[in-house]
C-alpha cells in the first residue's frame, strides 16, 4: 500500500502478500509516514481520498483517529454515477498513478528478491527516483 500527496509524490509504503486485502494495511502505512502532516489550521481539515476498496467503517474509524478526513466513494455507487452523468469520463487516481510510475523500474514490477526488507528497500529507492525526478519537473 502507497500514500501520496496531491501531486504523486510517495510518503509511506508497506508490503504485504498479495492475498492481504489492502484495508487491513490503512493503520500501518499511515503509521509508516516519515512526514506527518503538523494539525491544520481551525477551519481546515487534512483529505485523505482512497478507492472503494477502503469503503469500511473501520477504515473510516481509522482515518478519524489520524485526524484525516476521508474522501471514499461508496462501493454501489460507481454504476449510479456513469449512468447519472453524461459524456462521464473516468479518473485515474493519483496514487494508481505513482503504482505506475514504480512499475517503471523493472526489478519492482517483477519482484527477484526473496527477503521483503531487500524489496521494500528497492521500493525506497524506486521512490525516491521519483521524487528526483518530480523536484526537476516542479522545480
Amino acid at each position: 500500500m502507497c500514500v501520496t500527496d496531491g501531486n504523486g509524490i510517495p510518503l509511506a509504503i508497506v508490503i504485504e502478500g498479495a492475498n492481504r486485502h489492502d484495508m487491513k494495511l490503512t493503520e500501518a502505512t499511515l503509521a509508516a509516514q516519515r512526514i506527518v502532516p503538523e494539525d491544520c489550521p481551525e477551519g481546515e481539515a487534512r483529505n485523505l481520498c482512497l478507492d472503494k476498496g477502503y469503503d469500511y467503517n473501520e477504515v473510516r474509524d481509522i482515518l478519524k483517529a489520524w485526524g484525516y478526513v476521508g474522501h471514499i466513494p461508496l462501493r454501489d455507487e460507481g454504476q449510479r454515477i456513469i449512468d447519472d452523468i453524461p459524456n462521464y469520463r473516468a479518473r485515474r487516481w493519483v496514487v494508481e498513478r505513482t503504482h505506475s510510475w514504480m512499475n517503471r523500474f523493472r526489478r519492482v514490477l517483477i519482484r527477484w528478491e526473496k527477503k521483503p526488507e531487500h524489496y521494500l528497500a528497492r521500493l525506497h529507492l524506486s521512490c525516491a527516483c521519483i521524487v528526483v525526478r518530480a523536484i526537476q519537473v516542479f522545480g
